[in-house]
């Protein structure tokens, strides 16, 4: 991956952040996207110490205009797209009862829509370079769990819209693919509004819902992520891939 364009969204913490300091510690040139500029900074610092690549971009997602420089800046200064790899997201409780359509919508933007529309903008200079694209879905995407309605909803979509671009995108040499973790460690639910006392309890429960007994880290999903962008990965496209302990072949507990 030495030299290759990569932009990450959601590089601000968790998952994307260390798939950011993973592809820059194996010398490609990393776009890394969030909306914390602190904790952008701070990965800038942490990535150069080691001699890396990285370029921040402040941005929301939700607003195309800002997709629209992201992808246009990038194209200006590094000439060329070779991998998108889309980690931001949310989550929230919320039941077919009790969610507004308020929460509903806000979900589907920023899980789903904001996905599309990178990918959107990003094709076209992908296409050139016969790249592809890694998005964050979640165990959640192909099983149903109660009281995250919106969440488990947009994650299928996530989950539909890789597996049809997939196709689509397949004679032009553009792979996609994406990785459904389970319970991961990361500030994911406690910006959801889990408290510190909540979320210990969340992740010890989380021992007897994954058969392996824990729940991940996130470096184990970059190095997946980072496989999947690779050309080792070069005959996987349309690919949604468990990581999750085993969460996936349970029933629900």
């Amino acid at each position: 991956m030495k030299d290759k364009v990569v932009i990450v969204t959601g590089a601000s913490s968790g998952i994307g952040r260390s798939v950011a300091k993973l592809f820059a510690k194996n010398k490609s040139q990393v776009i890394a996207v969030g909306r914390n500029e602190k904790e952008l900074n701070s990965l800038r610092e942490e990535i150069q110490e080691k001699k890396g690549t990285v370029k921040i971009v402040l941005a929301d997602l939700m607003e195309t205009s800002q997709v629209d420089k992201l992808v246009t800046d990038t194209v200006d200064n590094f000439k060329r797209i070779d991998v998108l790899i889309n980690a931001a997201g949310i989550i929230a409780n919320g039941s077919i009862e009790t969610t507004g359509l308020a929460e509903w919508d806000k979900m589907m933007n920023i899980n789903l829509r904001s996905v599309f529309y990178v990918m959107h903008k990003c094709v076209p200079h992908l296409e050139q370079t016969k790249g592809n694209i890694v998005n964050v879905s979640s165990v959640t995407g192909p099983r149903a769990f109660p009281n995250v309605l919106a969440y488990c909803v947009s994650k299928a979509g996530v989950d539909q819209l890789t597996r049809c671009s997939a196709l689509e995108l397949a004679p032009k040499g553009v792979r996609v693919n994406a990785v459904n973790p389970g319970v991961v460690v990361t500030n994911l639910h406690k910006r959801s509004g889990m408290d510190e006392e909540k979320y210990e309890q969340f992740l010890e429960h989380s021992k007897t819902t994954h058969p392996l007994g824990r729940a991940g880290n996130p470096n184990e999903i970059a190095d997946l992520i980072y496989f999947l962008a690779s050309d080792k990965a070069a005959w996987i496209t349309g690919a949604t891939y468990e990581i999750d302990g085993g969460r996936a072949q349970t029933c629900a507990r």
